[in-house]
Formats: structure tokens, C-alpha cells, sequence
């Protein structure tokens, strides 16, 4: 294994996110056609109810020991490092236990919950038999989360990063094969495919919990180099330890569950506020929020996975230049980080709003609101992602009280303002739910907002160099959306068949991508975010691999 830089690792962990993520979107096409629309519902009522209990059973835990790792081993605890990862390891075993007993036990009064009375779908026992099943991977997902964690922490991102690809690829084959042969081969009913479909989950995490573990086992002298006690550690005693992990697990858990709370909101106020108060009817409100927080949200996928790999890498990175006084390096570290996420989001971002038609129809057929709602509701992926970095970056330097403030702050901006803002936006003219995602847009930027004001004031971070540098990928975008603009007088982005759109977004997609990354080389955008000359050592260290491989 080697260590990665703060760049490399965040481009490592982003490739591996957004594969994963992709198989995730795109599996769920033949899955669809394999068990239909109903059965959809049977699975998705097991892994919401999973996500739920997974996230009781690792409460942020697993970043929180990346940072505590971080940590240790820049001051040279080794022995304290592994007692972490003991001591953790074991809080989430036990977490995990506990839930898998309670979801196996009281699945049947949950799935009562889920269905009440209602008879002519799923049975009360079909939601039971597959709650049951997909239980099991409560067992292993959070000891594999840790270590994961614990492989971060030392700033080893690959190994973590592949061992997603490992378990999303072994949970599809095991969700498409499975139902399929369930289903046509052995006619075991549509109960049993789906139950096989979400057991999926299981052996993916036992498949990329062995890989994990088996880097950990034969790198034990890398990751482990001096575990002697040293006599400063000797009064850090384990529960000065456990109380630490859980301090800085708090504010992974509350950053955690933050976008859930808006989408709870959502939840509870766009439908009634469209039906009661702006006129739409309930299929008009429903298709809309499920725009909002489903579908939309699966495709917004793409972009957040962007964040999620920058954030991997970042908190091992600045945490150990934090810890070891190195404050000129944790603000270049952050401004990079946000110049790097700024620089791949803004385009994807823009471009999924401008082919909000294209894209919509690919995935799901012709829409009627999907493409309108999409178009607005993908900038929430891009405030997300800002959202993500500015709160990691702000914990990373043990600003929680700042996290805390901004993240709340956000919260009740939204609760108060969304009605409101659903009101305002139908008076003007437009589409009331602009006003619900216009609220979510603004409850991210005002915790953003204090987060960047507080790293600016605290630790003298200057953001004019990122500045520029997002005042050239600006003049960037503009011209590579007036020349897709002119391309729509060839090329039509409106057309009701699937395959003229997915054949219409690779080709904007292709156009767009060569444009703007030809004018950002030219405006030398990639030599202020990673340095100069970072492109002609990528290809040089290629062309000495291609000599190597030859010989």
C-alpha cells in the first residue's frame, strides 16, 4: 500500500465513489424489469428501514476514527492509535448487534407500521421475510465502515476506496443474477427474489469487509510501525479515548442526518402547501416530490459523489497538518479543496441542468415535471457538495461550535422560510416548489456562509486566489454554453425516445467536455489547482509505465 497525497487521494476516492454510485443507478433499469414497479416498493421498504439502522449502528463513528487515526499517528501514538481502532471496532460490533437483534425481532411489528390494513400488495409477512433478510448486513457494514476509517486515518485511500467498487459490484451481480434466477429459473415466487435481491447487501460488505481486512493483516508492520507505549500515553486511559471518538462522532452524525432534515421538511410541507394553497392537484404534488427527494436525488448522485471522495481524503490530510501546527498547509489544502470541487462540480452541475430533458427522459422515460423540477433541483447536489467540504474542513480544525451554529442556522431558515417561499415564488409567476428548493439552496449556503467566514477569521484562510481561479472557470462555462446553445439549432435536446437521449447527452456531454476543458488549459486553471505542469507529469509517468510494459 502507499500513501496518498491530499490530491491524489481525493481523486482516488471520488473515481471509486462515482463508479460505485453509477452502478447504483445504473442497475436499477433491469432490476425494474425483473420484479415491476410493486415489488419496488417491497425492496425499497427493506433498505429504508436498513439505512435507518445502519446509521444508528455506526453514528458517524467511522470518520470520526479516520480523524481520530489522523490524529494519534501525527503525534506519534501508535500504541493510542490502535487502542483506537480496538475500542471502536468494538462499539460498532456491539451497535451493529444490537441492531440486527431489534430490526430481526420487531420486523414484523415494522412492517405492520409500513402497511397498517391495507390488503391486494405486499403482506405483512413478504415485508417481514426481506426487513429479515437484509438485516444481516448490519452485522458486518460497520465494523468494514471502521476499517475503513482506520485505513483513511494513515492516509491509505485506495485500498478503502476499491473496497466500495468490490462490494457494489458483488451487490448488484447478487441483486440482478439472484432475482432473475429466483425468479425464471427456480419460480420461487417474487418474495423470495426480492429477498435474495436485498440480501445483496450482506455479501457485498462480507466481500470488501475480507479485501479490507486481508490489506490490513498483510500491511500490519506498515500501518503499525511502533506500538511500544510511549510514557506520554500512558495517562491517555481507554475511556479518555471512547469519550474522544464519540466527541468527534457527534458532529459527523448531526452533519450526517442534516439533508434528511430538509427533506423531511419537504416531506411534511410541499404536498399540503401545492394542494391547499397554490392550486396543483395531488398527482401534480406527489410527482414533484418524488422528483425532489427520490428521483432526482439518485441522478444528484453523480455530482455529491464528487464531495464524498474530496472529503475522504481531507479529513486525514488537514486533521494531521492541523495537529502537527502546519496552518500555512491546512489553507492551501483548503482552498485547493475547493477550487478541485468547483472545478469538476460546476460543469457537471450546469450540464445536467441544461440537459434536464435529455438526461430525465434517458433514466425514467418521458416526464412531465421530472425534466422542470430536475433543471432547479440538481443546484441542491452543488450546494451539497460545498455544504460537505466546508463542514468537514471546519471540524477538521476543531471548530465545532462554528459546525454546530451554521448547521442549525440552515435548518431553521428552512423550516421557517419554505412555505413562505413557496407562496412568494407561484405570486411571481413561476413554480411554487422553486420556493421549497430555493429554501434548501439557502439554508446550505447560510451554514456555508459561517462555515468559510469562520475558517477566513480563525485561521487567516485568504480565498482570493480560489477567487480567480472560479472567475476563470466561470468565463470557461459561458463560453462552452453558447456554443451548446448554437449546437441545439442541429441537435434538438426535446424528443420522446430514450435512445435519441442518451445519445443526445454523450454527445453534448463530449462537445461540452472538450470545450471546457481546452479553455481551462488554456487559462491555465488545472496549473493554479494542482500545481504546474501537473498534466505533463501525468502523461510522463504514463509514458515510462507504457516503456516499462513494453520491455
Amino acid at each position: 500500500m502507499k500513501k496518498s497525497s491530499f490530491i491524489n487521494g481525493a481523486f482516488i476516492a471520488t473515481f471509486a465513489i462515482f463508479v460505485a454510485k453509477f452502478l447504483g443507478i445504473v442497475y436499477v433499469i433491469p432490476f425494474y424489469h425483473i420484479i415491476g414497479e410493486q415489488n419496488g416498493s417491497l425492496y425499497g421498504y427493506a433498505y429504508t428501514i436498513y439505512n435507518l439502522f445502519l446509521s444508528l449502528s455506526t453514528i458517524g463513528l467511522p470518520s470520526a476514527m479516520s480523524k481520530i487515526v489522523s490524529e494519534y499517528n501525527t503525534l506519534g501514538y501508535y500504541y493510542t492509535k490502535e487502542k483506537a481502532y480496538k475500542i471502536g471496532s468494538i462499539i460498532v460490533t456491539v451497535l451493529g448487534l444490537l441492531s440486527f437483534i431489534i430490526l430481526f425481532i420487531f420486523a414484523p411489528s415494522i412492517a405492520k407500521a409500513i402497511i397498517g390494513d391495507n390488503i391486494g400488495g405486499n403482506t405483512i409477512e413478504d415485508i417481514t421475510f426481506v426487513v429479515r433478510i437484509i438485516s444481516t448486513a448490519i452485522i458486518f457494514v460497520p465494523i468494514l465502515s471502521i476499517s475503513k476509517g482506520y485505513l483513511q486515518g494513515h492516509k491509505f485511500i485506495a485500498p478503502s476506496s476499491y473496497s466500495q467498487i468490490i462490494e457494489q459490484i458483488i451487490r448488484v451481480i447478487v441483486i440482478l443474477a439472484g432475482s432473475y434466477t429466483f425468479l425464471n429459473v427456480f419460480h420461487l415466487g417474487m418474495t423470495n427474489a426480492v429477498g435474495v435481491a436485498v440480501f445483496g447487501a450482506t455479501v457485498g460488505a462480507i466481500g470488501a469487509l475480507w479485501y479490507v481486512l486481508r490489506k490490513i493483516r498483510k500491511h500490519r508492520e506498515q500501518l503499525n510501525r511502533d506500538a511500544l507505549e510511549k510514557r506520554e500515553e500512558r495517562e491517555i486511559s481507554s475511556k479518555e479515548i471512547s469519550k474522544k471518538i464519540i466527541t468527534y462522532a457527534i458532529p459527523f452524525v448531526v452533519f450526517g442526518i442534516t439533508l434528511s432534515i430538509y427533506e423531511f421538511v419537504d416531506m411534511l410541507t410541499v404536498v399540503k402547501t401545492m394542494t391547499h394553497n397554490l392550486g396543483y392537484t395531488i398527482k401534480e404534488a406527489e410527482s414533484v416530490i418524488g422528483v425532489i427527494n427520490t428521483w432526482g436525488n439518485k441522478l444528484n448522485s453523480i455530482v455529491i459523489a464528487i464531495s464524498i471522495g474530496l472529503t475522504t481524503s481531507l479529513i486525514p490530510n488537514i486533521t494531521g497538518s492541523f495537529v502537527s501546527g502546519k496552518l500555512d498547509d491546512v489553507r492551501r489544502k483548503i482552498n485547493q479543496a475547493i477550487q478541485v470541487l468547483l472545478f469538476i462540480a460546476l460543469p457537471i452541475t450546469l450540464g445536467l441542468s441544461y440537459l434536464s430533458v435529455p438526461v430525465f427522459n434517458a433514466f425514467y422515460g418521458v416526464n412531465t415535471w421530472g425534466p422542470i423540477v430536475f433543471k432547479y433541483s440538481v443546484f441542491i447536489a452543488l450546494f451539497n457538495c460545498v455544504f460537505n467540504i466546508s463542514v468537514v474542513m471546519t471540524q477538521a480544525v476543531n471548530k465545532y461550535k462554528t459546525v454546530y451554529i451554521g448547521i442549525f442556522s440552515g435548518i431553521l431558515f428552512k423550516i421557517i422560510f419554505n412555505v413562505p417561499l413557496m407562496i412568494l415564488t407561484k405570486n411571481l409567476g413561476l413554480h411554487g416548489f422553486y420556493g421549497s428548493i430555493t429554501a434548501t439552496l439557502i439554508g446550505l449556503g447560510i451554514t456555508i456562509f459561517i462555515n468559510l467566514l469562520s475558517l477566513k477569521k480563525d485561521i487567516k484562510v485568504d480565498y482570493s486566489k480560489t477567487i480567480k481561479v472560479v472567475a476563470r472557470i466561470i468565463l470557461s462555462l459561458v463560453i462552452m454554453f453558447i456554443v451548446l446553445t448554437l449546437l441545439k439549432f442541429i441537435v434538438p435536446l426535446n424528443n420522446s425516445s430514450r435512445m435519441i437521449s442518451i445519445l443526445v447527452v454523450i454527445l453534448y456531454s463530449l462537445v461540452g467536455a472538450v470545450i471546457y476543458f481546452a479553455l481551462t488549459y488554456k487559462l491555465k486553471v488545472v496549473d493554479a489547482i494542482l500545481g504546474k505542469n501537473f498534466l505533463n507529469k501525468i502523461l510522463l509517468k504514463f509514458k515510462k509505465r507504457q516503456k516499462i510494459n513494453q520491455e
